[in-house]
């Protein structure tokens, strides 16, 4: 029976190679505090995203003093600042055509808008149909009829820009959250890596070269 010998060239020069160097992770650089920094900070930045669309919601909700919308062909009264401008909106299941009075107020304080702005609340669509800019403040007698069932009120005139801006914000926030956490991730897990390396090769017993067996 044949023994085939594993070393058909002789054995290798030196002995078997040495096991690896165990590098502990808490000698590696960068920390590992680095990954929860990366966490710490993804969090924060998605939570200022939360906000700033939260915060939009909110005000663009409360824009709208639904608690004292009144039906179509009823009156309301309503305290007005002078050179703040409110918006009137209308709840309807359709286009029906709009018509809103205010008697004591003189004539071009009510003037209807350029573009459409609609806020859609719990079941209620509402749409911005006029805008009122009062010369002078005071309570002022609201009055406004539909040719439809309507459900009429008051608002602040809608700041476009504004919400645009607030959750684009809260957009950047969550993308930066995303990118800055896999950034420092990455970055960190790379040099680390590279550290071990270089730790490894620095512990690593020389080789032991010897003299082919005669």
């Amino acid at each position: 029976m044949a023994i085939q010998n594993p070393y058909p060239w002789g054995p290798p020069y030196g002995g078997p190679p040495p096991p690896p160097v165990n590098i502990p992770a808490k000698d590696l650089r960068p920390r590992r505090i680095w990954y929860v920094v990366s966490a710490l900070l993804g969090l924060v930045l998605a939570g200022a995203g939360v906000a700033f669309i939260v915060v939009t919601v909110k005000d663009t909700v409360d824009s709208i003093d639904t608690a004292h919308s009144f039906s179509s062909g009823d009156s309301r009264t309503f305290g007005f600042v002078r050179g703040k401008t409110k918006a009137i909106y209308v709840s309807q299941s359709g286009q029906g055509h709009v018509v809103c009075r205010i008697p004591q107020m003189r004539s071009g304080s009510m003037t209807q808008p350029d573009s459409t702005f609609t806020i859609t609340l719990g079941s209620r669509t509402w749409d911005r149909v006029l805008e009122v800019k009062p010369g002078s403040s005071g309570d002022y007698t609201l009055t406004c009829t539909s040719e439809l069932p309507a459900e009429f009120a008051l608002g602040d005139k809608p700041r476009v820009g504004a919400t645009i801006g607030s959750i684009a914000a809260g957009i950047a926030c969550f993308l930066a959250a995303v990118a800055t956490t896999a950034t420092i991730v990455i970055v960190t897990a790379v040099r680390r890596g590279r550290h071990r390396r270089r730790l490894a090769a620095a512990l690593a017993p020389p080789p032991q070269w010897g003299p082919p067996p005669q």
